[in-house]
């Protein structure tokens, strides 16, 4: 176990302020004093981070284009068991902790669930002991920085890696690896018969690994996230060491080349909607997936593990459609480079590969043109289509119809499935909420679910409870911990103790002074960096996430003009309101001229409404800029109502739910994604349901029968907001207001904006009706927190571990391997 002392510390810190930078520590900026605490951590876990547990036991490789790490100083200490130490340390020092940890920059490496769901399950992996790593893509801008212009989203470059470097990465110039891209493919049989296989006049990619230690909690595991770089090849990779000195011939030709490298890891999510950047994307799929099972192959040469043993050490697993690639690539190794047939070859990957799908919307299931695909990587192409061939006569053997082969192929009508290649070449494939499951099985992959049942299994999601309450409310786990011990912190399942303070006044009041307390830092921010005055005293409905149509921020802000012209209509009568503070945060995809649409209606009614002095405070409205984890740190315990108002059956699982519940947030929600469990395990009276069922949703896009035209003809209310959009009655709004009206009206309100909106203002009124009483609120406050412990983490990966990746490859798969 790492240890250290003040004394020691002090004289450390001390030493590495005077090797990095000749200079005292008086002199020293913030960031310099938070790169100097980094490396002094670093020095002390090295002896544990370097990698020689692994293959000790069987090691875990997770393949994620996102991972939205957040800040890693205070959740390190907390890993680490350091904070009390180094903060006192420092403060004898002269030198506030707290200063130093708002210095650190976000990772620009993910951008919403996906990413931030990955760095919880690495946290995870380490802190329940196994040996789990990351590949990804160390991205220099990541997706952007938003800044609102005029009330509309602009995107600048999030430039995080402004000082060329991330004082937590390590960079391993001698593990760096080559990425071939283009060319053709030679294929030719030796003297004894053997094919072999070669990839000439092939464009050659460096890929550069970055290490970054994530550390487990209160153990000595140490694992690794390797994020990769793209570059020239500056090292000897034999025949492709010509190809780049070739381009030097022309200074043009080598400007193209460089380009042409190192734009791979430029950006996160380049827009896709155009030929290049679908070019660039695929680009970047490939790019880490090639250099991560590459990896993979070269520990294992290291370790002396035998082809054949590969799934008794290894498991890799395919977080969303993002890492696809990895199949293909690992059947290209395994059969060009270490010689084995086909059936050898299939036999080894699928028992390796797990695959997590995360949507049931169809634009984000992943499809590639073929003819993309056979120029940019054209053995992944070969190897793809082979597996495809192999299938479709496989189904063709047992009789099934045209229609369901079709549907069910990798490759057809010019496009390659990417979740059909996953399902096929994976042994198991898991939804991330029990709701999302049932949907993948009965409707969205119900041929595949038919086909292998046993491939199918439930992961529902997980937070790491330990930066979500431990590190982002200490005054909240300070209080549980007084009350139930501390072994919650292990073991979230103890968090039901707390249910027997439920009829404690006194456990209540503190519960309600400390939500008070991180309102008040949340207002302190919001004046600061909004200049908008909000009452803590007032109800913060929140709703942060990333912008799509089907979350319905839209259905929010709607919402808060009702209220607005009810107190307009009412302005003489004092009308007896809770006041109430609309907190919204969200990028929209650069492409998504919708939800742009919908971020420039929030911030033009958040002027209306807050400028507006018949208001009286009543309702405020406020939408953070360049939402992100840090700031997701200081939103979340300040919420009293956490909104998760998707349409039925469109989010997946959702992670906020869980860690607004965590920090005693009362959900208004419908029965969509996690939801569903949250209400498991609080039941009805302990959160506020409305809207249709995920049985209404599917019939009205099965059998059709919904008109919005006819809500809003029907409905002076409706009618009233929705006009808002268009009349002029919504300053600066201008034609986005006619983008969004036409969404709702003319395209008959693809999520059911306009149909449930009438049930979620009566689930506000209860809310508002409910915040009056406040014992009531707190006890329920309370409750949600005591059930919240099922939603960790550490929970979601033991499952993975028992259910998936310890398991290993089941018989039922073992007997259907083509």
């Amino acid at each position: 176990m790492i240890t250290i002392n003040k004394k020691r510390f002090k004289e450390h810190f001390r030493r590495k302020m005077n090797n990095l930078y000749a200079q005292t520590l008086e002199e020293a900026s913030n960031e310099e004093l938070f790169n100097v605490l980094c490396y002094v951590i670093k020095d002390m876990i090295s002896k544990d981070w370097e990698g020689s547990r692994i293959y000790q036991e069987k090691a875990v490789f997770y393949f994620s284009i996102e991972f939205l790490l957040g800040r890693q100083l205070k959740s390190n200490l907390l890993n680490l068991g350091f904070e009390d130490t180094i903060r006192q340390g420092l403060n004898e020092l002269g030198i506030d902790l707290d200063e130093i940890v708002e210095s650190e920059p976000d990772p620009a490496l993910g951008n919403g669930g996906l990413g931030r769901l990955a760095a919880c399950f690495l946290d995870s992996m380490a802190s329940v002991g196994i040996s789990g790593h990351g590949y990804g893509i160390r991205y220099k801008y990541g997706l952007f920085e938003q800044k609102f212009v005029n009330n509309s989203q602009v995107e600048v470059p999030d430039n995080w890696l402004i000082n060329s470097s991330y004082s937590w990465e390590t960079v391993r110039p001698n593990r760096a690896l080559l990425v071939k891209y283009e060319g053709k493919i030679n294929m030719e049989k030796d003297d004894e018969d053997n094919l072999k296989v070669t990839h000439k006049d092939y464009i050659p990619v460096m890929a550069m690994p970055y290490d970054i230690p994530i550390i487990g909690y209160g153990n000595e595991c140490i694992n690794t996230l390797r994020i990769w770089k793209s570059e020239i090849p500056t090292r000897d990779f034999g025949k492709s060491s010509s190809y780049a000195k070739n381009q030097a011939a022309s200074y043009e030709d080598a400007l193209k080349y460089k380009y042409y490298a190192e734009e791979i890891s430029q950006t996160l999510y380049p827009n896709d909607s155009n030929y290049a950047g679908q070019l660039l994307r695929l680009k970047q799929e490939y790019f880490f997936v090639s250099a991560g099972i590459q990896d993979i192959f070269r520990k294992c040469r290291r370790y002396k593990i035998t082809t054949q043993d590969l799934p008794n050490k290894i498991a890799i697993h395919i977080n969303d459609t993002h890492p696809a690639l990895c199949i293909p690539e690992m059947m290209r190794i395994l059969l060009d480079e270490e010689g084995l047939s086909w059936d050898e070859s299939w036999n080894i990957t699928i028992k390796v590969m797990s695959y997590t799908n995360h949507t049931i919307l169809c634009e984000a299931m992943e499809r590639w043109s073929e003819d993309i695909m056979k120029k940019l990587l054209p053995r992944m192409y070969m190897i793809i289509e082979e597996i495809n061939k192999r299938y479709v006569n496989d189904l063709r053997k047992k009789g099934y119809s045209e229609e369901k082969v079709k549907r069910m192929a990798i490759m057809y009508d010019g496009e390659i499935r990417m979740a059909n290649l996953c399902i096929v070449s994976s042994y198991s494939i898991n939804g991330v909420a029990q709701l999302h499951t049932k949907l993948l099985k009965e409707e969205v992959l119900n041929d595949f679910y038919e086909e292998e049942s046993y491939k199918f299994n439930n992961k529902t999601n997980g937070i790491a409870h330990r930066r979500w309450l431990i590190s982002s409310n200490p005054e909240l786990a300070n209080l549980i911990t007084k009350l139930i011990g501390n072994k919650w912190i292990k073991d979230t399942s103890h968090l039901k103790e707390l249910e027997k303070f439920v009829d404690d006044e006194n456990v209540l009041n503190r519960l309600e002074e400390i939500k008070f307390n991180n309102k008040v830092k949340l207002a302190n921010y919001i004046k600061e960096n909004n200049n908008i005055t909000i009452d803590p005293n007032s109800i913060f409905d929140v709703q942060v996430k990333r912008l799509h149509a089907y979350k319905r921020q839209l259905m929010n802000i709607l919402h808060v003009l009702c209220l607005y012209h009810e107190i307009l209509d009412n302005v003489d009568l004092e009308l007896d309101i809770q006041p109430r503070t609309f907190i919204f945060g969200a990028k929209a995809a650069p492409g998504y001229y919708l939800a742009k649409c919908i971020i420039k209606l929030i911030n033009c009614v958040a002027n209306l409404v807050n400028n507006d002095p018949r208001v009286k405070g009543k309702i405020k409205v406020v939408f953070i800029e360049n939402y992100g984890v840090s700031l997701a740190e200081k939103i979340i315990p300040a919420a009293n109502v956490s909104e998760q108002i998707s349409t039925t059956t469109k989010e997946a699982s959702g992670t906020s739910n869980m860690k607004f519940m965590m920090n005693g947030a009362l959900t208004l929600a419908t029965l969509d994604g996690a939801n569903v469990e949250i209400y498991q395990q609080v039941g009805k009276e302990n959160m506020f349901l409305f809207g249709l069922s995920a049985k209404q949703v599917l019939d009205y896009n099965k059998y059709g029968g919904y008109s919005s035209k006819d809500l809003y003809h029907s409905n002076k209310l409706l009618k009233r907001v929705v006009d808002d959009l268009v009349n002029g009655f919504i300053p600066g709004l201008g034609k986005e207001g006619r983008e969004i009206y036409d969404a709702l009206i003319t395209y008959n309100d693809e999520y059911f904006v306009l149909r449930d909106i009438d049930e979620y203002a009566d689930a506000q009124q209860r809310i508002s009706n409910l915040y009056k009483d406040k014992i009531k609120w707190n006890k329920m406050s309370l409750i949600n927190i005591a059930n919240s412990g099922i939603f960790s983490s550490d929970r979601t990966i033991n499952e993975y571990i028992e259910d998936i990746w310890f398991k290993g490859c089941d018989e039922d798969v073992q007997n259907n391997i083509i």
